[in-house]
C-alpha cells in the first residue's frame, strides 16, 4: 500500500515526494504553473493541485504551516533572543558575543547568566556586554536550568 506525501521544501514551488517517510521523487511547479512529478525515471505533468489530489488523495500535500521550520537563534552553542549579527567570541572571558543588527554598536552576550546587582543575584538572558563588565556574573549557561541551579547556590 502506497502512502505518498508531498513534503514542501520551497513553499508552493518544490516538494519531496515520500512514501512512508522514504524519498521516492520530487514535485516541482514549473513556469506555466503545471506540476512536474519526477519519480524512478518517470516524469508526469499535472495541470493543477486538484488533479494530483484526485490521484494521490486529499492528504497528499503536507500543510507547510503544520510542519513549520523553527529557526534556532544561537551562536557558539548558546541561544540568543533574536537573530544574531556579527558573532564574536571573547577568548579571555569565554563570552559568545553578538549584535542585534549589522549596523548596531550595542554588543550582547549569548546565553543565560547569573548577575549580581546591588539587591542580589538575578537570572539574565542575553545581557548587554556592558552589564557583564560592570557587575559580577556567572555564565554563560546553555539553558535556564543550569543558571537556576547556580542562583540557588549563590542565594544560600
Amino acid at each position: 500500500m502506497f502512502d505518498f506525501k508531498a513534503k514542501p521544501i520551497i513553499d508552493g514551488k518544490f516538494w519531496i515526494i515520500e512514501d512512508h517517510g522514504n524519498k521516492v521523487g520530487t514535485l516541482q511547479k514549473d513556469d506555466t504553473d503545471k506540476f512536474v512529478l519526477n519519480a524512478k525515471n518517470n516524469r508526469s505533468v499535472y495541470k493543477d493541485m486538484k488533479s494530483l489530489e484526485k490521484i494521490y488523495g486529499k492528504s497528499f500535500f503536507i500543510n507547510s504551516k503544520k510542519e513549520e521550520v523553527i529557526l534556532v537563534n544561537e551562536i557558539y552553542g548558546f541561544n540568543t533572543n533574536c537573530h544574531p549579527h556579527n558573532p564574536m567570541y571573547d577568548i579571555k572571558k569565554k563570552l559568545p558575543l553578538f549584535t542585534k543588527s549589522d549596523a548596531s554598536k550595542s554588543i550582547y552576550c549569548a546565553g543565560f547568566y547569573a548577575i549580581k546587582f546591588e539587591k542580589g543575584w538575578v537570572r539574565s538572558f542575553c545581557p548587554k556586554l556592558i552589564t557583564v563588565q560592570r557587575y559580577e556574573y556567572k555564565g554563560p549557561f546553555k539553558n535556564e536550568l543550569e543558571v537556576r541551579q547556580v542562583l540557588s547556590n549563590v542565594n544560600r
